[in-house]
């Protein structure tokens, strides 16, 4: 069986050291005082620890920039905690000043990472540092129904830096399989709170998309070496899906006028992950728009943004790219793109085998009791007289139907001709 490739805390710390100084951090001051300064407009009045946990530097750091603040009379002491900690809150000085700053820039969470730390991270952490294995593939996907060829096909493209198109008919397992392949990869990643180019702040962490890895051991958040730098959060690998709502301004940085932030795109946050884009040919951008966006990212691995100033900058292109369409390849775009596609994986109905394993694995699930005379009536009376293909969705989605009429008529949970009967007429029109 195989181990899970999970990120442990000393590999963290290698990874991404805790900074010892504001240089280590490598932001420059200036930004460094600016989100301070807009922590303690938001707190109000607030303590070195609770700036620690606000800002995901340590306690050191913290004391060198409200040293400096108090030099340019931004910061006052206020009368300190019960248990005896000193408590900041801004001067009339400090109160203009981070408005002023609020107005540039609404940003106010952790601490960014520079760019070139993201972009050397990022690289690290690549998937395709080790390499899937059909043993491991085998293992990851050990709770779906998938032919051995088709393993075949999708192992190798997965270890390939070329995009995957899964294509076929409706049904056909397609998307079901792509939001599980996360599975595979089994490890776990550092993702950045936020990204600074220049003086300018890119949120990347998402926690609808990005999912915590939660430390089992704690960490004194004021200690300068134990611990990863706080403002990389361990998540498991990404995976964005992403369907007919895809439009253009999703592949760019996305600026907020009413919060004055910015927000990564769609890329950039499943970074060290996988990216699917479900529904191909259906999106309020087509097919070819997006391939004419990303020749240079699928080709080369990194990718070119830009802010609302103009400034333009490279991140890497670090994720499994895949598509899924249930239309011809061929009407979606021409052989040129369809070539830089480099993996094309055809989806199909299922032999009787496989299609039987389906039907009695969700039969087991649901608790219901079905004989092989009541599967072969299907199979012979219904498949077979309408000329149905034995797709693999359609198991879960009769089996449901047939759940629901034994509830709501308070029948026995065992599969009968009455209610294949039944199911078959309210499933296909």
């Amino acid at each position: 069986m195989r181990e899970h490739r999970v990120v442990n805390t000393s590999v963290n710390s290698e990874l991404a050291p805790r900074p010892k100084s504001i240089e280590d951090t490598g932001i420059q001051e200036s930004l460094l005082l600016d989100l301070m300064l807009k922590h303690l407009l938001g707190g109000g009045v607030l303590t070195k620890s609770e700036l620690v946990m606000k800002m995901g530097i340590s306690g050191g750091i913290i004391q060198n920039l409200l040293d400096n603040a108090k030099q340019l009379a931004w910061v006052e002491n206020r009368q300190s905690t019960p248990d005896g900690q000193m408590r900041y809150a801004l001067s009339h000085g400090g109160d203009e000043y981070a408005k002023q700053a609020s107005a540039k820039s609404g940003y106010r969470g952790l601490v960014p990472v520079p760019l070139a730390q993201y972009t050397d991270i990022c690289q690290k952490q690549s998937s395709r540092k080790n390499p899937i294995t059909l043993e491991m593939l085998q293992y990851g996907l050990q709770a779906l129904v998938l032919p051995n060829d088709l393993l075949r096909k999708i192992g190798p493209a997965l270890n390939s830096s070329r995009p995957v198109l899964i294509y076929g008919p409706p049904g056909t397992g397609k998307s079901y399989l792509c939001r599980n392949l996360n599975l595979t990869l089994g490890d776990n990643v550092l993702i950045p709170y936020a990204i600074a180019i220049g003086n300018e702040v890119i949120q990347v962490y998402d926690p609808q998309l990005h999912h915590k890895v939660e430390s089992t051991t704690s960490v004194n958040a004021l200690d300068l070496v134990q611990g990863h730098d706080p403002r990389w959060i361990e998540c498991k690998r990404p995976l964005r899906i992403t369907g007919g709502e895809l439009n253009a301004e999703m592949l760019e940085v996305q600026f907020d006028s009413h919060s004055r932030t910015y927000m990564a795109p769609i890329q950039l946050k499943a970074n060290n992950g996988i990216l699917l884009l479900d529904d191909l040919g259906r999106q309020k951008i087509s097919a070819k728009q997006l391939f004419n966006r990303w020749i240079i990212p699928m080709e080369e691995r990194r990718d070119f943004l830009s802010l609302q100033s103009g400034e333009h900058f490279e991140i890497p292109f670090e994720l499994i790219l895949l598509f899924s369409t249930n239309l011809n390849p061929n009407d979606l775009v021409d052989d040129a793109f369809l070539r830089r596609l480099g993996y094309k994986i055809h989806f199909d109905a299922l032999d009787e085998p496989l299609y039987r394993r389906i039907w009695f694995q969700v039969c087991e699930e649901k608790g219901l009791s079905c004989s092989e005379e009541m599967f072969q009536h299907l199979l012979i009376e219904f498949h077979q007289r309408y000329a149905k293909p034995l797709i693999p969705c359609y198991p879960r989605d009769l089996l449901g139907i047939m759940a629901d009429q034994m509830s709501f008529m308070e029948l026995k949970p065992e599969v009968t001709k009455a209610l294949i009967t039944e199911a078959w007429s309210i499933y296909f029109v």
